[in-house]
């Protein structure tokens, strides 16, 4: 029932994801934050099954942590992106996770980028993305909206339009959003 999507704009990616915690019928609560910041730089958000997300995004957390601890260096997005393939890609042999992801960061060598990833560990590097059921409503809105070079306000006005679609369209009610953006400066949550 999760409802993740982002984009990228000039300098900035932009995650938003649905605040509810449900379970089948029932609605457990509304302000549960799907949205991880692995780092100062870097968002992660899975749609799926709550138990697969929560584990993996905590295994990637801790790993990328101890990679950084041993080393001395922090990943960059794309080796964050590509790391997080392999680790699903080599769960799916063992015990697979069944979640999507969208990883989102800015890094002084890349600049901004978002990636997404399915449970079968597809990869790709995109401008804009959705998971779960909100995928199906909105991606058309991006279709229609989304435009390189995007401010922070033309980036969040299509979060919005996002939202509005989900809030008319969409069977189950998701009220609250939770809305973080990563750029130069860091992750700062935004609302709306």
């Amino acid at each position: 029932m999760d409802s993740t999507f982002a984009l990228v704009g000039d300098g900035f990616v932009i995650v938003a994801a649905d605040a509810s915690a449900a379970r089948s019928i029932l609605v457990f609560k509304h302000d549960e934050d799907k949205i991880m910041a692995l780092d100062s730089h870097k968002l992660l958000v899975g749609a799926g099954v709550p138990a697969d997300t929560s584990a993996f995004n905590e295994y990637i957390s801790k790993n990328l942590k101890l990679y950084e601890l041993n080393n001395d260096v922090k990943l960059g997005t794309q080796a964050t992106a590509n790391y997080m393939r392999n680790e699903l890609a080599t769960a799916l042999r063992k015990g697979p996770y069944q979640t999507n992801i969208l990883l989102g960061g800015h890094d002084s060598v890349e600049g901004t980028s978002l990636y997404t990833m399915d449970m079968y560990a597809y990869l790709s590097k995109v401008n804009f993305g959705a998971h779960g059921y909100a995928a199906n409503f909105i991606l058309s809105v991006f279709d229609r909206d989304w435009k390189k070079g995007m401010n922070l306000e033309e980036g969040l006005e299509v979060v919005r339009k996002c939202i509005h679609e989900l809030k008319t369209r969409f069977l189950i009610s998701q009220p609250v959003f939770v809305i973080k953006v990563v750029d130069h400066n860091g992750v700062k949550v935004v609302t709306l």
